[in-house]
C-alpha cells in the first residue's frame, strides 16, 4: 500500500500524561525508518532537458502538456547544506544537462536519496528562469510577478516518482577552473588539486545562520566559490588545510559559478598545499621608448614600452606611474598585469583609444582615459615600477618640472635612441632625443605633429 502524505511528512507525537492534572508534552520524532515507497513502472520519459528548456519565452510559465523526464538526483539535505531542492541530471554518468526542482519538503533525503533514479511530470509545474539558470517548481508570486517557488510537499509525490532500477552509483564529472561549462550546471563534478584560499584558512565553513562564501583556489591562482550553508552540520568545522580533489554539486549564478558540497565526505585534501606560484617576474629590459605630446592633436598622446628581450614577459605587478609637473606624489598610475609583452615587440597605451587609432590607423595595446599616465602635456615625470615595487625605468626627475629642461617634450616628442637596450631608473639625457617647442636644455626645438611625426608600435 502507498504510504500517506501524513506518513511521510515529520510530525510531532504528542503523549498525553495525567499526573494530578492534565500535562500536554510533544516530542519532535525523527527516529523512523522512512516509508518505502511503491516505485513507478509504468513511467516512461517522453522529452529532454533540453525541450522543456525551450519552452521558457521571456516570463514565468505553466507547463500544460502532459511530459515526463527523467534523472538521477546528486544533492541531499541530509547534511542541512541544501534545502527545498532537488538537484538532479540526465544521466549517471558524462551528464548533458542538470536541472533543479524547488520543493517543500524537509528530509528529502529519505525519499530521494543520491544516485536515485527519478521521473518528474511536469504538467501543472512552473517552469522559470533566475539569474539564467532554469528551475521548476510551484509558483510563488509578489507584486503580481510570477517565479518558480517550492512545490507543496502535498503535492510533491504527484510529480516525482521514484523509478524501479534503484539507486545507481552517480560519477561526478572531472572540471577545472577557469573553463566550466555552462551545461553542468546543477550535475555532480570533482576538481582536483585545489585548495582553500590562503586568507580563509583558520575560519569555519559558513557563519551560523548565514550562507556564507568561501573561496577554492587552484595552483594557477584560479578561484571558483564554495558555497556552505550557516545550517549544516558542519556550519562550525574549521576550513581544511592541504590541496585535493571535492566533490559537489556545480551552481551558477549567470557567469558566477558556486560548488556546493553534500557532506564533508565530499573533501579529500590529502596533499600539500601549492607552492608559492611563481607569476611575477622582473627585467630592465623592458623600459619607456616613446612618449608622445602632438602639437596638433592633445587626443594623439601616447606612451610606448618596448620588450628588448628575447622572450615575452608578463606584466603581472607592474605599473605605470606619472608625476604632475613638479610633484613628488603619484599623479596618476596604471596596472598593467593583464598583459604580457611578446619579445622584441612594443605595447602602446594611448588616453583616446578612439582618437589614436583614427589618427595612426591601429589600436592601442590599452586605453586608459584621460589625466592617466599616458596624457602627459610634456613637463610631467614618469616611473616604469615592477611587481616588486623597484623602479626599472624613468622619464625626467620626479620632483622637477619639465619645463625648460633636458626632460621637456611639450608639443612634441621623447624617443629613446635605438642603442637602448635596458631600463635605466636614473634619468639620463644621452639616452633620449628630444622634440618640443622650446629647444632648451639640449633638446630639438621642433613641435612634432600626429601622425606623421611619430612611430607608434614600432622600435628602430
Amino acid at each position: 500500500m502507498k504510504e500517506t502524505t501524513a506518513f511521510r511528512t515529520f510530525s510531532r507525537t504528542c503523549i498525553f500524561v495525567l499526573t494530578g492534572s492534565m500535562l500536554l508534552s510533544c516530542v519532535k520524532d525523527r527516529s523512523f525508518d522512512p516509508p518505502s515507497a511503491d516505485c513507478a513502472m509504468e513511467l516512461v520519459a517522453n522529452t529532454t532537458y533540453a525541450e522543456v528548456k525551450n519552452l521558457y519565452v521571456d516570463e514565468t510559465m505553466q507547463i500544460q502538456q502532459d511530459l515526463v523526464i527523467e534523472g538521477y538526483v546528486v544533492s541531499s539535505d541530509e547534511a542541512g547544506n541544501f534545502f527545498s531542492a532537488l538537484h538532479f541530471q540526465d544521466s549517471p554518468t558524462d551528464p548533458a544537462e542538470g536541472f533543479q526542482i524547488e520543493i517543500d519538503l524537509r528530509d528529502s533525503h529519505l525519499f530521494y536519496p543520491i544516485g536515485t533514479k527519478i521521473f518528474i511530470k511536469l504538467k501543472g509545474l512552473y517552469l522559470g528562469k533566475s539569474k539564467e539558470v532554469f528551475k521548476i517548481g510551484g509558483v510563488f508570486t509578489s507584486f503580481g510577478n510570477a517565479s518558480v517557488g517550492r512545490l507543496p510537499s502535498p503535492v510533491v509525490e504527484s510529480h516525482i516518482f521514484v523509478a524501479c532500477d534503484g539507486k545507481t552509483a552517480v560519477e561526478p564529472t572531472p572540471v577545472s577552473l577557469p573553463d566550466l561549462p555552462k551545461n553542468l550546471t546543477n550535475t555532480l563534478v570533482r576538481f582536483e588539486d585545489v585548495e582553500i584560499a590562503e586568507e580563509e584558512l583558520g575560519q569555519s565553513f559558513a557563519v551560523e545562520r548565514e550562507e556564507t562564501e568561501r573561496h577554492l583556489t587552484d595552483c594557477n591562482d584560479n578561484e571558483v566559490v564554495l558555497l556552505n550553508s550557516g545550517y549544516s552540520d558542519f556550519q562550525a568545522e574549521l576550513l581544511p588545510e592541504g590541496r585535493g580533489s571535492i566533490t559537489g554539486v556545480l551552481l551558477r549564478e549567470k557567469d558566477e559559478y558556486r560548488l556546493a558540497i553534500r557532506s564533508l565526505e565530499d573533501i579529500s585534501f590529502e596533499k600539500d598545499r601549492c607552492a608559492d606560484l611563481v607569476d611575477e617576474f622582473s627585467s630592465n629590459r623592458i623600459f619607456i621608448s616613446e612618449l608622445a605630446d602632438p602639437d596638433n592633436n592633445l587626443a594623439a598622446r601616447f606612451v610606448e614600452l618596448y620588450n628588448a628581450a628575447e622572450e615575452p614577459l608578463p606584466l603581472k605587478g607592474w605599473t605605470l606611474r606619472r608625476y604632475t609637473n613638479a610633484n613628488t606624489e603619484i599623479s596618476a598610475s596604471v596596472d598593467l598585469s593583464d598583459f604580457t609583452i611578446d619579445g622584441k615587440a612594443t605595447f602602446v597605451v594611448s588616453p583616446n583609444p578612439t582618437e589614436f587609432e583614427t589618427v595612426y590607423g591601429f589600436a592601442p595595446d590599452l586605453g586608459i582615459g584621460k589625466n592617466s599616465p599616458a596624457d602627459s602635456n610634456g613637463d610631467d615625470n614618469l616611473e616604469l615600477v615592477d611587481p616588486f615595487g623597484k623602479v626599472i625605468d624613468v622619464f625626467g626627475r620626479v620632483g622637477e618640472d619639465g619645463t625648460g629642461t633636458d626632460h621637456e617634450f611639450e608639443d612634441g616628442r621623447a624617443l629613446r635612441n635605438s642603442d637602448v637596450a635596458q631600463g635605466n631608473p636614473s634619468y639620463n639625457i644621452a639616452e633620449w632625443t628630444i622634440y618640443n617647442d622650446s629647444g632648451d636644455a639640449g633638446t630639438v626645438k621642433s613641435p612634432q605633429n600626429a601622425p606623421g611625426d611619430f612611430t607608434p608600435g614600432k622600435r628602430d
